[in-house]
């Protein structure tokens, strides 16, 4: 089969911003969605801007087809605070993390659609535990022959992404154990989780012919990679980060995202081929930084050497700037190195959790806080 890329001329940017709703006395989830989209959409100057997503427990914000990382922010911001007015008249309050502390996926509502009460009764136990969210950045590319290359190389990358978003420790009113709990749910899903490295773009189409003629998907948008191509879109979309709970950090991901493929594809484009990572030492890294998250020592090439992420980390954000400079992020980018300063979500959650005594309300309260009043200063001596 054939499968059109509308390729992008320029590499625009688009962010898909997964919240959920928690009520404001409890602190539990709040099946309250429908409400407040319609609330929220009859002030909005684009209410479609502004989604439903599986649960009615979430809200999805996205941004217009953008230039920059701020033309992006301004946008999900800008719906971000009038969701926020909406959710408040409906007694509930706005959550980013890749889960909810102490949720029960049995109390759920699905949102009304045939395509998830398709999704839902295939997956069962599986599609119902799926209380979790995540923040997704399409980057546009510009011809699909790159395409298949910069998503293999982008996998390199991965465990930057994950252990920087982490913010899925606690599970059920446990904690996991993990950083990223959300990670490892989410790959329980068809067709979720680490994507196939095809050398060429007619290898993902024989794939997707595949898919289509045996029933693993009806449609397209039903390979749910953590990276995959949105080809009606023209872009490569990049899910691989928890739920974010501020638009400070939201900003920094989408400048690191941006950053990586753009700086991928030219390279490409030019002629260089930068270093794909073996699909078991990819694997290995997704689970690494899941488990371990800032503090986890990943694999770095092919030759099997290692290294902690947060001290690749560092090369890689002075390596970028230059690619910042041109895609005018260099504040954004730069304020990545502060996530670490400061410690990523999953590690705040924790320290709140300790320091009251394992009081998860106090836990939601303090990532309601973040949402709400963004972040302090990173210490710098931490």
């Amino acid at each position: 089969m054939r499968i059109d890329f509308h390729g992008s001329p320029r590499p625009t940017l688009g962010v898909e911003w997964e919240l959920a709703l928690v009520d404001r006395e409890t602190r539990d989830l709040a099946n309250r969605a429908h409400e407040v989209l319609e609330t929220a959409r009859g002030r909005m100057d684009d209410p479609k801007l502004l989604h439903a997503e599986l649960l009615r427990n979430t809200v999805e914000i996205v941004s217009g087809v953008s230039s920059s990382v701020a033309e992006a922010m301004a946008d999900v911001d800008g719906t971000r605070r009038a969701v926020a007015t909406a959710a408040a008249e409906h007694s509930c309050d706005l959550f980013g993390a890749g889960t909810h502390p102490f949720a029960s996926w049995s109390t759920q509502l699905l949102s009304p659609g045939h395509r998830y009460e398709e999704l839902i009764n295939r997956t069962q136990w599986w599609g119902r535990q799926m209380l979790i969210w995540g923040v997704h950045v399409h980057v546009g590319l510009p011809v699909k022959e790159r395409v298949m290359h910069v998503l293999s190389a982008m996998l390199t990358y991965y465990p930057h992404l994950q252990a920087l978003s982490a913010s899925s420790p606690l599970w059920a009113g446990t904690d996991t154990g993990y950083a990223s709990n959300r990670a490892l749910m989410f790959q329980q899903l068809p067709t979720a989780g680490l994507p196939f490295q095809f050398e060429r773009w007619e290898e993902f189409e024989a794939f997707a012919h595949d898919q289509l003629t045996t029933g693993v998907i009806d449609d397209l948008s039903e390979i749910r990679w953590d990276v995959r191509p949105a080809c009606h879109l023209g872009t490569l979309e990049n899910r691989i980060a928890d739920g974010v709970s501020n638009l400070t950090e939201l900003a920094a991901l989408t400048a690191l995202t941006h950053c990586l493929v753009v700086d991928l594809d030219e390279r490409i484009a030019a002629g260089e081929r930068p270093a794909v990572l073996p699909p078991w030492h990819v694997q290995e890294n997704k689970w690494r930084t899941a488990r371990y998250g800032l503090d986890a020592i990943i694999i770095l090439d092919a030759r099997s050497r290692e290294r902690l992420v947060t001290d690749d980390l560092d090369d890689l954000l002075e390596r970028l700037e230059p690619v910042a400079r041109r895609l005018e992020c260099v504040d954004e980018l730069r304020s990545v190195a502060d996530i670490a300063r400061r410690g990523a979500s999953y590690q705040r959650q924790r320290a709140v959790a300790a320091a009251t005594g394992g009081d998860l309300v106090a836990v939601v309260d303090s990532v309601v806080r973040e949402q709400r009043d963004g972040l302090a200063p990173p210490d710098a001596t931490r």
